[in-house]
């Protein structure tokens, strides 16, 4: 056998599937399960948020952005992966897998990206509104999204110009960033290394941190809220947006933890396989999941999204409810939590002095009157 031969042997069987015919087609069945609900809920969030277009505000319109991630990526990658699996091999070889692998990457890194972005701007509105609130606006919030993806799409470039290269999955059914370049050259090495610390832990850093912060300090207001028995509006739209924001982060980071694990296992790893391919598809399965859960956090948490769905799906009905527009408390309250928390420090601080001064005075009443009546008395005894 020639070395010719020899080498496209190995490249066919590079884009063969690993597993079984049985576990190929669940595999494909899953994906495409993952797909239509994607295509499905993000199809929604797109109609609605179109709907309410002139009523967006900064945090939904990132959320817009999110939601773009998350249906495109279904709809013009995942597909072939499906067709992949009902044929237990990868179609169409390295064009493709270099198509797949390119588009996947830009769209994960553009979703992490946006939740990174999600997270510090509603940290700065939340725990430092009174020095960003004029920067928070309109365009710098598009600035923000077209950053995200300017800096996906140049990276996930690199290796079509030899930093890097995108490679079949293990488990022969999707395609990936060679994690396994560290080994193979230093540019290769650098890509990995730094695809991983500064575009993956870097992002998860921040996202945790800003998160930890805003559900502080929001705890910490609506202690300050509940201690005056009043404002229940005010807390409970405050909770309801951090806790979709946190939902929204949280689930990005369970799905996407078991797959940057065993990938950031495998870069180390010189041999041809550390685990058996299974072990592989699970992480991968589990992290095409973050793609589901977004729209449902944003129907059950938004009350403006629940308005418009019932407005979609039945317009008599839903025209005729009446109900918060979330949409207002979003725009209000988050930017003012420290300003609410300093008019009710002042305000402690001014009833406090008034106490003292009201004390004083009727100190010097009560003083006034001993006085008088001891003169009184002085002048009858007399």
């Amino acid at each position: 056998m020639t070395p010719n031969s020899s080498e496209d042997t190995r490249t066919i069987s590079a884009f063969a599937s690993k597993l079984t015919p049985v576990a190929d087609v669940c595999v494909g069945l899953v994906i495409l399960f993952v797909v239509l609900l994607s295509v499905l809920g993000n199809g929604l969030v797109l109609v609605i948020c179109y709907r309410r277009r002139k009523k967006m505000v900064g945090s939904e319109l990132l959320c817009v952005n999110l939601a773009v991630v998350d249906f495109f990526c279904c709809l013009c990658f995942y597909p072939l992966s499906i067709l992949s699996s009902f044929h237990h091999r990868w179609l169409g070889e390295n064009i493709t897998c270099i198509y797949y692998g390119l588009g996947c990457f830009i769209f994960g890194l553009c979703g992490m990206f946006t939740i990174a972005a999600i997270s510090i701007i509603r940290y700065l509105k939340t725990c430092h509104s009174s020095i960003y609130a004029g920067w928070l606006k309109g365009a710098n919030i598009n600035i923000a999204c077209g950053s995200t993806w300017l800096i996906a799409a140049v990276w996930s470039s690199l290796p079509l110009f030899g930093w890097g290269k995108y490679v079949p999955e293990p488990y022969g059914l999707s395609c990936t960033v060679a994690w396994k370049g560290y080994h193979t050259s230093a540019k290769d090495a650098f890509y990995v290394i730094c695809s991983f610390a500064c575009f993956t832990m870097v992002p998860v850093l921040l996202i945790v941190v800003s998160q930890c912060q805003i559900l502080y300090k929001v705890s910490r207001f609506s202690h300050l809220l509940s201690t005056r028995h009043s404002c229940n509006k005010l807390r409970y739209a405050e909770k309801q947006l951090s806790m979709m924001f946190f939902c929204i982060s949280l689930g990005f980071i369970i799905a996407w933890a078991p797959y940057a694990i065993v990938s950031f296992l495998f870069i180390f790893h010189k041999g041809t396989q550390y685990m058996a391919p299974e072990g592989f598809v699970f992480p991968a399965l589990f992290a095409k999941s973050s793609h589901i859960y977004n729209p449902f956090i944003y129907f059950y948490f938004n009350q403006p999204f629940q308005k418009e769905l019932r407005c979609l799906l039945c317009p008599k009905l839903g025209g005729n409810q009446v109900g918060v527009d979330f949409a207002e408390v979003q725009v209000q309250y988050p930017i003012h939590i420290q300003l609410q928390e300093r008019r009710y420090v002042q305000k402690k601080n001014v009833d406090l002095s008034r106490v003292i001064t009201h004390s004083k005075g009727k100190g010097k009443e009560r003083d006034q009157e001993q006085r008088t009546k001891d003169c009184t008395e002085t002048a009858i005894m007399s």
